[in-house]
């Protein structure tokens, strides 16, 4: 996008042979060179207040049937205190450790060691390897666009656990929840945290990394443009498409079976809920090729806000519609419909 030339913007160190007016072009795209003080202050407040507010979302639909006032009213009349909710949210576990451990790594080895397959019988379906938009620096990175195929493999194997194998119960996810909240946060904050080391030490492409001289603001935000290990295990590809998106329809369906599992029935709302959300996931792998030209592959950098968001915002808090459907279920009665309320799993 053709710009006004900018005076102010500060000229940054060659890097690699590159000159500073190239490097001060870059300031005309991407993230921010420099950080004014809002900035800095909704930063901070993020980077503060964000985890704690999945964990009440999550609390508040565990311990009060996802009334979320209801932990405030609490604390407030004095019929409960901070250290009697905590005491009621469940720990993290060597089970959900290990769950959450064999679940990211399985993703690992479906996005890098199995090429697409799915654009060779799919009518017009584009995967395989396909060219990124052009970084700042010039770079064009190449892609394995393999997500529908993964998202297929990864549903087919959690049917045919369900249906034929029975390694595991398909309420699994529902029932290990906050102690997996505990296991997503540390990968958000671990995998965040190495993507700004390496952005300082070792980057991809350093041509394509961007410094504020502010911590938090590069922390969040991101320094390196497009971190890679290896020829294709990109970090921000990755992390905005899995773990988290393939995993957003395995919970939607994992609090069927719950719901199932407490009422022997499903009802039409978490049907919808099922339904509704994998018609958008589905459109998203479908459409994985279209969105390496989209912003999020051509404007962010990786950083918390892509990392942490990816491994705890998007499937903790995009998947909460489910919850008061496996608590609250409409059954059917003589005199028509009774409300019945089922405590959380941790309640």
């Amino acid at each position: 996008m053709a710009a006004k030339s900018q005076p102010n913007i500060p000229k940054a160190k060659s890097l690699d042979g590159v000159t500073n007016d190239r490097t001060a072009s870059q300031g005309q795209w991407g993230r921010a060179w420099e950080v004014d003080w809002f900035s800095l202050a909704s930063v901070i407040f993020l980077l503060l207040f964000a985890p704690f507010i999945v964990y009440y979302f999550i609390m508040a639909c565990d311990q009060y049937s996802c009334a979320l006032t209801g932990p405030v009213v609490d604390i407030v009349t004095g019929h409960a205190r901070l250290s009697d909710i905590w005491a009621k949210t469940p720990p993290i576990t060597r089970k959900a450790a290990q769950l959450y451990t064999l679940w990211v790594t399985f993703q690992v080895l479906l996005y890098t060691s199995l090429p697409d397959f799915c654009h060779k019988f799919l009518p017009g379906y584009v995967g395989g390897i396909q060219e990124g938009a052009v970084t700042p620096a010039g770079v064009v990175n190449k892609y394995q666009i393999n997500g529908l195929q993964a998202w297929l493999l990864t549903h087919l194997l959690w049917f045919a656990n369900a249906h034929l194998l029975s390694w595991f119960s398909p309420t699994i996810i529902f029932d290990n929840w906050i102690p997996l909240l505990w296991c997503a946060n540390i990968l958000g904050y671990a995998v965040s945290t190495f993507a700004m080391v390496k952005g300082y030490f070792f980057p991809t492409s350093a041509r394509d990394c961007k410094f504020t001289g502010n911590f938090f603001y590069n922390y969040m935000m991101g320094i390196e443009f497009n971190p890679r290990i290896g020829k294709w295990f990109d970090f921000k590809l990755f992390f905005n498409g899995r773990p988290g998106i393939v995993a957003w329809t395995l919970i939607n369906l994992s609090f069927a079976a719950k719901q199932r599992e407490l009422h022997s029935h499903v009802t039409n709302a978490m049907v919808l809920v099922n339904v509704l959300q994998a018609i958008y996931v589905i459109d998203f792998f479908w459409n994985e090729t279209w969105y390496l030209k989209t912003i999020d592959i051509c404007h962010d950098h990786f950083g918390w806000y892509l990392g942490w968001g990816d491994c705890v915002w998007l499937p903790y808090l995009y998947t909460l519609q489910g919850i008061p459907s496996v608590q609250h279920c409409r059954i059917a009665s003589t005199d028509g419909f009774s409300l019945i309320s089922v405590p959380g799993a941790g309640g």
